[in-house]
């Protein structure tokens, strides 16, 4: 892709999510946008820096650990965005600063223990799965709440918030209804542990205004970044 079309695919996107927080009342700031760079060329992320983005979010590891090392002199935030499994966690836990995507008490044990201390606590959401598909991740709903009292637990981790990925709809108002929903979780989680939760990770390239009018303070957002993914080798 060239650089004046990523450029424009950029400025469209940050204005998807400025007209979406006017339609909403919110502070644009108040959103932040992970850009998935999963399957992109370090050359494309370096381009994306250089208009102002600065979150990048993976979810394979080892390609992410390449483009790291060849990016390392850039001021960049890197978000864990995939599915996590146990033989992963210590290079997660070494190289990220965020992970969206904690589903189980394993998962988490793990990262908190392998989190060297002079990094700070790994931030982290828990993934829901509030569309019942058994090919994506996520905790249920009904076991929410034990598993955020474990990872409270979790010296080196700091529970932010939640995170979903809703099966694909294309009208807005039922495209709102997992969104909304994932933000009661979070509100009755918060009054459940007495203190506040500030993170809604949910929002992608095809759905980002319905997240944005129900709460979100994350999109991930890939295609209407940099266009469709090539196929995986």
């Amino acid at each position: 892709m060239s650089g004046e079309a990523l450029q424009r695919r950029y400025h469209e996107v940050r204005e998807r999510i400025a007209r979406a927080c006017q339609r909403s009342g919110r502070d644009p700031a108040t959103v932040g946008l992970v850009a998935v760079s999963k399957q992109q060329p370090a050359e494309a992320l370096a381009a994306l820096a250089a208009l102002g983005q600065r979150v990048f979010g993976e979810s394979y590891l080892q390609e992410a650990l390449s483009k790291q090392a060849v990016l390392a002199h850039l001021p960049l935030e890197w978000h864990f965005i995939g599915p996590l499994q146990g033989n992963k966690t210590r290079l997660v836990a070494e190289h990220f600063a965020w992970v969206h995507s904690v589903d189980r008490e394993r998962i988490a044990r793990r990262l908190s223990e392998q989190r060297p201390e002079a990094l700070g606590p790994l931030q982290v959401c828990i993934q829901v799965n509030l569309s019942g598909e058994a090919s994506k991740s996520g905790v249920e709903p009904e076991a929410l709440v034990p598993l955020a009292e474990f990872v409270e637990a979790c010296p080196r981790l700091q529970l932010r918030g939640l995170m979903t990925l809703p099966a694909r709809n294309e009208d807005l108002e039922r495209q709102r209804r997992p969104f909304a929903r994932l933000r009661e979780l979070k509100q009755r989680l918060a009054d459940h542990l007495g203190r506040p939760l500030d993170t809604l990770s949910m929002g992608m390239s095809a759905d980002l205004e319905a997240a944005v009018l129900e709460g979100a303070t994350w999109v991930r957002v890939g295609t209407a970044l940099f266009g469709p993914r090539p196929p995986r080798p």
